[in-house]
């Protein structure tokens, strides 16, 4: 499409917004308004010219009683649907009485096909009509989107009778949804605190795309193949990894098809994404767009995809998904637990503050297991997901089943403000069920964050991108698998650790000459008779053993534990209690994988030698994994040298002499 012609389009859309809605909408709610009549005003141009034959089908079907006329009405259409009204959106801008135009538009809304009905009820369209009645401004608004001075139709306009000279050329499915993919752009970017929800900047998306493509373009093969989005936003990843895997495949002379598939819980956000699959005329696609929560209410599943590419919110409570499922403890959702080789179930679930790791987990769970091609994800996490959690941890289980499964392939550090609404640094994580050999039992950590072109101009926080040569640079560095700077190799077993809890026995003396009060015993008799065991035993028993003392006063254990409290006190050089730790001497220790000769050589080196007495509870021992790009990229910065310093303090020195020369002047 021709650059010219797409942002003049994109211009005179947007003039509609300052034309007509000003003074009635506040400029961050003009969104509304405006996409859902560009999707209106695109479906209907293509409805135009079978509008008679629509009608006369419907009129057929209604004599012959058919109940369900719309599979026969989009056939008369051409199209995956159909508006059945009598009016066509230009019949409605000779109505001159608001009042009837409100009658009409709403008539005209009402005809189209139940899958467009979903797209305006998730905008929440017909609750503008009201408003722009009132204001006087919806028939304005229908006329600007009508207006002569743009074509939204797929069919060229004509200067003359004889269609020979062209005044605006037809509008196709790519270049109307390039267009409607920038009206987005331009409104989140108006509406900065939302735009992270609703958009990743397309240089990322393309990044991901080629991760997740190029590594297998040479695999390709004439056939089908599907991608997959569970927090879909408006669809663009989707988009992108269509253009993509097609033209990869158009490189390599294969014909391949891609079913799009999404979901996604934001209404409004929703309608946009089956929208644009509508205007790009892919009904089928459309259809594939699945409303709801991907956690509690999973629209796929059964299915399993080729590739999967997600961008999912991060820092965000899943407490409501929990809810839905019955509570986080009675989570049984096979999606979110693993069996580990031994038969042990192990709970892969966060803490409800933050369930972007759910949302990879639920890709995992979709990967194809039968194909020779398998799957390949690719996801944008925050920090959060590589090192949060302790050992035995929900999200350190999720790292855990991932890298033990060795389905990680790499992960991809990005530069801080590369987002509209963060500036937080974020990771790509790139995984596959299909490792290539090189790769197996390894996992690539690539450090991009200084590797970005700064923008001329801020979009909300995002300040800086990637530009095709940064792109190129990062896919060579990935795809060479080079060990440098910026990129380091690492098996799977140096991000695992096992977190072990190391004792201290409790050593008690005896001391029975101690009072112990009477009130500790609900008989006096129950007293006497203990206090006459204590002293017998003290004859016998030694004072710095009290599991020696304990028996030799042949009590019970009940009556054994009330009395010691009163009689004893810690001391170190008494006689440990078997099987009874001193609790504030209590450690937890982190032992990884790869500590030569394992546990028990690292207790012999780091602990016993300064507690000879310590053990380890060995029913505590827990595997963690945490993957850490500050330890294995940390640059430290070079200390400045002395003379530096000097002369900084120096000249300090000088400016505020002066500083109190001129104080002391004005007191004086």
């Amino acid at each position: 499409m021709d650059n010219a012609l797409h942002n003049q389009i994109v211009n005179f859309i947007w003039g509609i917004a300052d034309d007509c809605l000003r003074d009635v909408y506040v400029r961050g709610k003009y969104r509304d308004v405006i996409l859902p009549m560009t999707v209106i005003r695109r479906l209907d141009a293509m409805l135009e010219d079978s509008k008679e034959s629509v009608l006369a089908m419907k009129k057929t079907l209604e004599d012959a009683k058919i109940d369900n006329t719309w599979p026969a009405l989009c056939n008369a259409a051409g199209e995956a649907f159909c508006n059945a009204s009598p009016f066509r959106l230009r019949d409605l801008t000779s109505r001159s009485k608001k009042q009837a135009l409100q009658a009409d538009f709403e008539a005209y809304l009402d005809g189209f096909s139940p899958n467009v009905q979903e797209i305006l009820k998730r905008f929440r369209f017909r609750d503008q009509i009201t408003t722009m009645v009132d204001a006087d401004i919806l028939s304005a608004v229908i006329e600007k989107f009508i207006s002569p001075d743009i074509n939204l139709s797929p069919f060229p306009v004509y200067k003359d009778e004889e269609k020979k000279i062209i005044r605006h050329a037809g509008l196709d499915n790519h270049g109307m949804g390039t267009i409607f993919e920038e009206l987005i752009r331009k409104f989140n970017e108006e509406n900065n605190e939302e735009a992270g929800e609703h958009w990743t900047p397309r240089d990322v998306v393309e990044l991901m795309a080629d991760l997740i493509f190029l590594p297998v373009a040479e695999q390709i093969k004439d056939a089908t193949y599907s991608c997959y989005d569970g927090a879909c936003g408006t669809g663009g990843m989707l988009t992108v990894a269509q253009e993509r895997l097609l033209a990869l495949a158009a490189e390599r002379g294969k014909k391949v098809s891609i079913h799009l598939f999404g979901q996604e819980l934001n209404p409004e956000t929703y309608a946009i994404a089956k929208a644009d699959m509508l205007l790009k005329g892919d009904g089928e696609q459309a259809e594939h767009i699945a409303f709801g929560s991907t956690l509690s209410s999973d629209h796929n599943p059964s299915r399993q995809f080729d590739f999967m590419l997600s961008n999912p919110p991060y820092g965000k409570s899943w407490k409501t998904d929990a809810g839905n499922m019955g509570g986080k403890k009675e989570i049984l959702d096979p999606r979110f637990h693993a069996v580990l080789a031994d038969g042990e179930e192990m709970a892969m679930l966060p803490r409800t503050s933050d369930g972007q790791l759910l949302f990879l987990l639920n890709n995992v769970a979709k990967m194809k297991k039968s194909t020779p091609l398998g799957s390949r994800i690719a996801e944008v996490h925050n920090g959060s997901s590589i090192f949060t959690g302790d050992a035995g941890s929900g999200e350190s289980n999720a790292r855990r089943f991932l890298i033990e499964n060795d389905l990680v392939e790499a992960i991809i550090a990005v530069p801080e403000n590369m987002f509209y609404n963060t500036g937080i640094g974020t990771f790509i994580w790139l995984l596959s069920n299909r490792k290539e050999a090189r790769r197996k039992g390894k996992i690539q950590l690539i450090d991009a964050t200084a590797m970005k072109s700064p923008l001329r101009r801020n979009m909300g926080k995002k300040n800086c991108e990637f530009t095709p040569e940064i792109r190129q640079e990062i896919l060579r560095i990935f795809l060479a698998m080079e060990e440098s700077e910026v990129s380091r190799l690492f098996t799977n077993e140096e991000f695992g650790y096992w977190s072990i809890t190391v004792e201290r026995p409790l050593r008690l003396r005896i001391d029975p000459a101690r009072e112990i009060p009477a009130t500790a015993f609900k008989k006096t008799e129950e007293w006497t008779a203990v206090k006459a065991a204590i002293a017998a035993a003290a004859e016998k028993a030694p004072l710095d053993d009290w599991t020696a003392f304990a028996t030799a006063t042949k009590l019970k254990a009940a009556a054994l534990k009330k009395i010691r409290p009163f009689i004893t006190e810690k001391d170190p050089t008494a006689q440990p209690i078997a099987g009874e730790p001193y609790t504030a001497l209590r450690d937890t220790e982190i032992v990884p994988f790869l500590y030569e000769g394992g546990i028990d050589a690292f207790m012999k080196n780091e602990v016993l030698t300064y507690a000879p007495d310590a053990y380890i509870d060995k029913k505590k021992i827990t595997i963690g994994y945490e993957i850490s790009f500050t330890k294995y990229f940390y640059k430290p910065v070079k200390l400045r040298e002395m003379n530096e310093i000097l002369a900084d303090l120096t000249a300090l020195e000088k400016e505020a002499d002066g500083m109190m020369a001129t104080i002391m002047e004005g007191i004086q």
